[in-house]
């Protein structure tokens, strides 16, 4: 095998070593994507043996994680699909509610957060529900994405990337900043924990309500889905609630999850019994 170029041998190694990492499957007609992305990280390290760099990051944890980062598609928005958090409002947030004690915490996953507008959507969200206040809430916030941690952790965004925003939202969860930079207030910032986690290994979470896991599971491939959505069924709550992409489904796989289409938005519960 040359280690000079980036053949179709090498294409497939990469694309196997990806899949046993994160679960992420490759295909032709993302493949183009996954080359510029190899090529751009040999590029940054000035490597120009494409063994090399695979050598690099098959043995080196840190070069592993940047290189998985590269790789990692991020676009989000702040309430992206409006319809998930219409429901999170209107009738999951109060049914866990319902199913806790004064002083017992609401545990909320963001899983794949990218730059942090789900989670910081969320904590809006629930500061927006009757009888929730920031200490109510604990929301973990996680991503592959190093780079889009940071940017998460810092809550900074562009005038753009709030443009979806109510005037009342932004007034009251964003200070304005110069070069019309928005920042999440600390109330908010509060709320969200961000730590780096990788979807194919075990979670350390226990005792969840919510799970949001939209967007991601569209890379993984039928046994990926399977293994994540099962550790998310184990650390769920009774009455506890996942969400995942709208183009996303558990149609045809062995889990145990109940599909519930409420309000033209779709959540996945342990208990047909909840709504």
């Amino acid at each position: 095998m040359s280690s000079n170029s980036l053949n179709e041998e090498y294409l497939e190694l990469f694309k196997e070593f990806i899949y046993n990492k994160s679960g992420i499957r490759f295909n032709l007609i993302n493949q183009v994507i996954l080359e510029s992305r190899i090529q751009s990280s040999m590029k940054e390290r000035n490597i120009f043996n494409v063994g090399d760099y695979f050598r690099l990051i098959s043995t080196d944890k840190q070069e592993l994680k940047l290189f998985l980062d590269n790789i990692t598609t991020n676009l989000t928005k702040f309430f992206r699909t409006e319809s998930n958090f219409n429901l999170l409002k209107n009738k999951v947030l109060p049914i866990v509610l319902s199913n806790k004690k004064y002083s017992e915490p609401i545990y909320i996953w963001s899983s794949g957060c990218s730059t942090g507008e789900e989670p910081y959507s969320i904590a809006m969200t629930c500061l927006e529900t009757e009888k929730i206040y920031p200490e109510k809430v604990k929301i973990y916030a996680t991503d592959i994405s190093m780079q889009s941690l940071e940017v998460a952790k810092a809550g900074i965004y562009d005038k753009d990337k709030v443009a979806n925003i109510s005037e009342e939202y932004l007034t009251k969860y964003f200070d304005e900043m110069p070069n019309k930079k928005y920042k999440v207030k600390d109330e908010i910032k509060n709320m969200v924990t961000f730590e780096y986690h990788n979807l194919i290994t075990p979670n350390r979470y226990l005792n969840i309500d919510i799970i949001f896991c939209r967007n991601v599971l569209i890379y993984f491939d039928n046994e990926s889905v399977k293994l994540t959505v099962n550790r998310f069924y184990d650390i769920l709550n009774r009455h506890g609630f996942l969400f995942i992409g709208h183009s996303e489904s558990l149609f045809g796989l062995d889990t145990k999850f109940k599909f519930n289409n409420i309000d033209n938005s779709i959540v996945y519960t342990k208990s047909e019994e909840v709504f």
